[in-house]
């Protein structure tokens, strides 16, 4: 069992039959379920992830009145919940991954990862999230929500950036990722700077994941992630194991090759979803093709490196 099938699991069998008892009045106003910070909350744990900040365990979001209100009792009632479900401990947080699970405030959640109540709403605060901070927070799953406070607001997120901010972030994106691996990577490798050339290897590689997600409308996890999480979506689907090609790959004309494949597929299926229409492989012409389709005149006059 993974950890967010061991949390659904405590939750039905042990957490909420508890909770249900002692708060029958404030049940219909709780929203369950595992999210936030934690690679289970992804479905990225194995074996090696529970050696730290893992096991049995589950969210009680409550709005933020009935926190300030019952927010200590709520907690006191799930510190006090069985020790194990199905042989697994319950978490044992760490140092640093205190405050994931038990009773949060809603507001106070999507603050943490977003930096206000309810999350982005104009496109100025949707430029300002980090991208990892927008995956956190919707991430994982909602076992239940009768209020649809908690719900509300991450669906919300789930429907992605407003489009002008997607197209800003794709066009961002694609100008690194000619500059860094069309440009850059051959220069160095050329010049003997193999340092650099790995640097430039790097921005190549976290700006062209990034894009993936982007194309395929999801938000990119934090950077130890990104990769696994490319595996099953949709849109570029060979992605993944593109870019595990280009991770391995001798040096020099090798990683080249790889890199213009990935760019070759970036630039179709931007072409497929009507933000370009160059024929050009290098990818800085498709940044500026994309960079027209914005409709807000000061994001469309940003420089196109900007996020």
């Amino acid at each position: 069992m993974n950890g967010l099938a061991v949390a659904r699991q405590y939750y039905r069998t042990v957490g909420r039959p508890a909770l249900q008892a002692q708060f029958p009045g404030l049940l219909p106003r709780m929203a369950f379920g595992l999210a936030g910070e934690g690679s289970e909350c992804f479905g990225f744990d194995d074996a090696l992830s529970r050696d730290h900040d893992w096991g049995a365990g589950f969210c009680i979001w409550l709005d933020e009145a009935d926190f300030r209100q019952y927010g200590a009792q709520v907690q006191a009632a799930y510190a006090a919940l069985p020790a194990e479900q199905a042989g697994f401990p319950v978490r044992q947080e760490g140092e640093y991954g205190s405050g994931r699970v038990g009773c949060l405030c809603t507001q106070q959640w999507y603050r943490r990862y977003t930096g206000l109540p309810e999350g982005p709403r104009t496109l100025a605060e949707w430029r300002r999230v980090p991208e990892a901070f927008l995956a956190t927070a919707v991430n994982g799953e909602v076992f239940d929500d009768p209020l649809g406070r908690f719900s509300a607001a991450r669906d919300r997120l789930l429907a992605y950036y407003p489009e002008d901010v997607r197209c800003k972030k794709i066009a961002a994106r694609a100008a690194v990722m000619a500059q860094a691996g069309q440009y850059n990577y051959h220069r160095c490798v050329k010049r003997g700077e193999m340092v650099a050339a790995q640097l430039a290897l790097a921005e190549f590689m976290r700006a062209g994941m990034s894009m993936i997600y982007l194309l395929n409308r999801r938000y990119a996890p934090f950077y130890k992630w990104m990769h696994r999480g490319l595996e099953g979506l949709p849109k570029l689907p060979r992605a993944h194991g593109q870019f595990a090609r280009l991770a391995g790959a001798a040096p020099g004309a090798q990683a080249e090759e790889i890199m213009e494949g990935i760019c070759l597929t970036v630039a179709a299926e931007l072409r497929r979803q009507g933000l370009s229409g160059s024929s050009d492989s290098f990818l800085q012409t498709h940044a500026a093709e994309v960079m027209a389709h914005i409709t807000d005149p000061a994001l469309r006059q940003a420089h196109v490196m900007e996020e």
